[in-house]
């Protein structure tokens, strides 16, 4: 069985790394800046599960970087059982300072790159595969006054998730969580994020391990459909 997971040198793309190894996965990695961090992830996965894995660089918002992606996983691996669809950006600023650019930039990256990837997977999978594409409730309740481009890629996410599970005969399915004690979101401004979780309600961080058994869960689970969105509130 063999896994490939973007974005997975911290936060919810490494925990799923590790949670998919130890279930006997083989995996493709990927990452954009954090070799050393990644490389790290590889060796310590190989050391204590002894499945194969496999990590390159790819920028999610360059066609080319996902079709070598592409490319270099065929030489690895003959099918994919899973892909997580995890890696995604965030330019959190007040409206009247968001450039163009900025705004493009988290779109190409967070929906064009799902797509693509997803698009460019589809002859290495089989009908029993499954896609997995990180939402978040911001696209759906939760979205502030910073992250309007953010939001506006989440909810488009999640709208991709539904429409492909119309398309394709592999689950598609969407995960939506709210805030998640991730590395990113421990180095948001204290302050902010306090009054963040108090304007929507959240008592506490989701912590990345209960997301990671969330998502297990739904693959496992024949009762969830293809296309569904699964939320997940503290």
């Amino acid at each position: 069985m063999n896994c490939l997971i973007t974005g997975a040198s911290m936060g919810i793309g490494k925990s799923l790394a590790y949670k998919f190894a130890s279930l006997g996965y083989n995996l493709y990695l990927t990452y954009v800046s954090n070799y050393d961090l990644i490389l790290k992830i590889k060796d310590d996965i190989q050391d204590k599960y002894q499945v194969k894995c496999f990590i390159k660089k790819c920028d999610l918002g360059i066609e080319d970087d996902i079709l070598s992606l592409i490319r270099d996983y065929e030489t690895k691996f003959n099918s994919l059982d899973i892909l997580v669809n995890n890696a995604g950006i965030f330019m959190d600023n007040l409206i009247e300072d968001k450039t163009k650019d900025e705004f493009m930039e988290v779109l190409e990256v967070n929906i064009v790159g799902t797509f693509l990837l997803t698009k460019y997977s589809l002859r290495l999978m089989g009908e029993n595969s499954i896609i997995i594409n990180m939402a978040s409730t911001d696209g759906i309740d939760t979205y502030n006054l910073y992250n309007i481009d953010y939001a506006v890629s989440k909810a488009g996410i999640i709208q991709l998730t539904k429409s492909l599970a119309l398309i394709l005969k592999q689950k598609v399915i969407a995960i939506a969580p709210n805030w998640v004690a991730t590395e990113s979101t421990l180095n948001v401004d204290k302050i902010f994020l306090e009054s963040e979780l108090k304007r929507i309600g959240q008592k506490e961080l989701i912590p990345v391990t209960k997301v990671v058994d969330i998502i297990i869960d739904s693959i496992n689970n024949k009762d969830i459909k293809s296309g569904e969105v699964i939320k997940i509130y503290e």
